[in-house]
């Protein structure tokens, strides 16, 4: 008894279902055959949006031979003797269906929503309001640029080939370059070659040769960090007493 029950249980097709109106929807559905045309066409509207009261559904065999009409909604779907791979076709006889017009498949059917010009700008919010306020705030950094001489006064007193002294740290040695570092930022700006490997490069930044020195000798840094003098260059192994 168990052994029939559970195949009774299995009694099911799996169709393929097109729809009338819906040119590009297809899907493949499993039904039980026990199953009442008018459950199947529920769980159809489900599927495509067709009403069960507008619903009529044609059995179409794998050779797309019209086998039936599902014309009785309380017969079971296995009255009408439907195989694996056979072809239900919902015909939707509303005019007025979600389904018809083609607009649920073709977007450009669809009417776009419109707002006047004079009514979008009273809106808050909106996108136009968001590039306002940024170009506002860009505004506002451009006026607060650094100018084009920021510290060349400081540079009065500096020139290529002076000894120095760097803060922070006291490093010392040589200045190399003097001038504006377009790649940096605006402004002036002292090229040192250390006297020891304190520094980040070799001369070159970002691309761009300012002078040449040893690896690791090479610094750029503001006029304001320079000091220049009497700095000769120090002994590591001098001592001040013994």
């Amino acid at each position: 008894m168990a052994s029939v029950l559970q195949i009774q249980g299995d009694e099911s097709v799996l169709l393929r279902v097109t729809h009338s109106n819906l040119k590009s929807f297809s899907a493949e559905l499993r039904f039980s055959l026990q199953t009442t045309v008018e459950s199947a066409k529920e769980k159809l509207w489900r599927k495509c949006g067709t009403s069960v009261n507008s619903m009529c559904l044609e059995l179409y065999d794998d050779t797309n031979t019209k086998v039936s009409v599902l014309t009785d909604d309380s017969r079971p779907l296995g009255f009408y003797s439907p195989l694996d791979g056979y072809r239900l076709h919902v015909i939707d006889l509303d005019p007025s269906s979600v389904t018809s017009g083609g607009w649920l498949e073709d977007i450009s059917l669809v009417e776009k929503y419109s707002i006047s010009e004079e009514a979008y700008e009273k809106r808050g919010g909106t996108f136009r309001k968001f590039k306002e306020k940024l170009a506002s705030q860009n505004s506002s950094a451009l006026g607060n640029k650094i100018p084009d001489n920021y510290m060349e006064d400081l540079c009065a007193n500096i020139k290529v080939g002076d000894r120095c002294e760097v803060e922070p740290g006291a490093k010392r040695g040589v200045v190399k370059f003097l001038g504006q570092a377009e790649p940096l930022a605006p402004g002036f700006w002292v090229g040192v070659q250390y006297d020891e490997p304190l520094g980040k490069h070799d001369g070159m930044v970002k691309g761009v040769r300012y002078f040449n020195c040893p690896p690791l000798h090479g610094a750029i840094v503001r006029p304001d960090k320079v000091k220049v003098g009497d700095y000769p260059e120090q002994d590591p192994f001098e001592v001040d007493e013994i």
